[in-house]
């Protein structure tokens, strides 16, 4: 049974073209994780990280990718970056720049470096512009967080180690892709 999901799962995400593979892993590790966010926050804050639940919205674009990879290869591979950048400024909103939840950001601008042959660079150019200028102009606009608490300095070491395994995912995935050229 566990074997016939992860095979499922496995096809699901799997693409002939390397970088859109590569999202569809990215994007089901985010999904698989986002309903433990909720769940970490509560711990650390208690029921004011009510809010933390409504970040589960996004789960369904992350879902999406592999599907729209399959259908439009360089479309599904913009969704991820894209998703990822609108989570952070939802969550952002919800939790306040104070609780690190901007470096989230980072990761969405490797995708929209890596994610993209050279030939598309020109494409795509706004997805991977965009977590840089989202960075500097979302904390003027969003107002004050829903969620207050004391504990910020917690939340920052969630999404910083939250943050550097998705980073480090990412580069294992990159060196199997470059790996592969190789032989």
């Amino acid at each position: 049974m566990i074997k016939t999901i992860a095979a499922w799962i496995g096809s699901y995400a799997d693409h002939p073209d390397p970088r859109s593979a590569l999202a569809g892993k990215v994007a089901l590790v985010v999904a698989s994780n986002q309903p433990f966010y909720p769940l970490y926050l509560h711990w650390i804050v208690g029921t004011a990280a009510w809010p933390a639940w409504l970040s589960l919205l996004s789960t369904p674009f992350f879902l999406a990718v592999p599907a729209l990879a399959k259908r439009h290869s360089f479309a599904g591979r913009t969704l991820l970056p894209l998703a990822g950048v609108g989570n952070t400024v939802f969550c952002v909103k919800l939790f306040g720049a104070a609780s690190g939840v901007e470096l989230f950001l980072l990761p969405c601008a490797l995708l929209g470096t890596v994610l993209f042959r050279p030939d598309e660079r020109l494409k795509s150019a706004v997805v991977a512009a965009l977590p840089f200028i989202v960075y500097f102009f979302v904390d003027a606009h969003l107002g004050e967080p829903v969620m207050m608490t004391s504990e910020y300095a917690r939340l920052v070491a969630l999404n910083g180690m939250s943050v550097a395994a998705l980073i480090a995912l990412i580069g294992l995935l990159c060196s199997t892709l470059l790996a592969a050229r190789e032989v």
